[in-house]
């Protein structure tokens, strides 16, 4: 099956699908960005959202709180991905269901919290899933958007050796900011358990060159890797 219309293709995720499990397990090893993201949002008996789940990675774990936990996600073979994840760990009270960010599936004010992670929200031009963030959250919700911070740490400068055409982050952060999002600046970081599953992530993250000179340059089995997190209440 192909994607769903309107859907913005995530090389990573979608054409190296286990490598990109590699990079999820290593990211935020620490717990800073879940305690950031906890301390704007109480998602405890309420329902959630998360919009381009993936293979539903974070599904369990929001559902270890939450009354129930809905993951939308455009590509329907990582779809099924996040519906076995659930099965295998006999997580009963999540589904996922095969949507895009432009048009989420499910009925007006019917959700409490929306995570979006690394998925469709990156600043200029993603206004129309914002007007869904605006339908499908109740009155008193919250929305978590996560995205790269391009303008610090070590992730940072390789982000925009990489991605040389994508906006300023001085711009993405306007660009937010004046819709009434609040920023939190996260030093996430990276470790992982061995090197070579360092270098696979690096290579469906950058370019051939970019991602050899990174090789080539950087040491050990973490990195300084800073986010942003935008959320805001509707």
């Amino acid at each position: 099956m192909k994607p769903v219309r309107g859907a913005i293709p995530s090389p990573n995720i979608w054409n190296h699908t286990a490598t990109y499990e590699l990079e999820n397990r290593a990211a935020d090893p620490d717990g800073r960005l879940w305690a950031a993201m906890e301390a704007r949002a109480d998602w405890s008996g309420r329902v959630v959202l998360d919009l381009g789940c993936g293979t539903g990675f974070h599904l369990p774990r929001f559902a270890e709180q939450a009354s129930s936990v809905v993951g939308v996600e455009p590509h329907p073979g990582l779809a099924r991905l996040a519906q076995r994840r659930l099965r295998s760990r006999g997580v009963t009270n999540a589904e996922v269901r095969v949507g895009a960010a432009q048009e989420v599936p499910l009925p007006d004010s019917s959700v409490d919290v929306v995570h979006a992670r690394w998925a469709y929200f990156f600043g200029r031009g993603c206004e129309p899933g914002l007007a869904e963030l605006e339908r499908v959250l109740r009155p008193g919700g919250v929305a978590l958007v996560i995205d790269n911070d391009g303008s610090r740490s070590t992730f940072g400068a390789w982000f925009r050796r990489g991605f040389p055409h994508l906006d300023p982050p001085a711009e993405t952060e306007r660009f937010w900011s004046m819709r009434g999002w609040t920023l939190d600046r996260v030093d996430m970081g990276w470790r992982f358990e061995d090197r070579a599953d360092l270098e696979a992530v690096v290579r469906i993250e950058f370019k051939p060159d970019v991602a050899d000179e990174i090789i080539r340059h950087h040491e050990g089995l973490e990195v300084d890797y800073a986010v942003n997190l935008w959320s805001r209440a509707y």
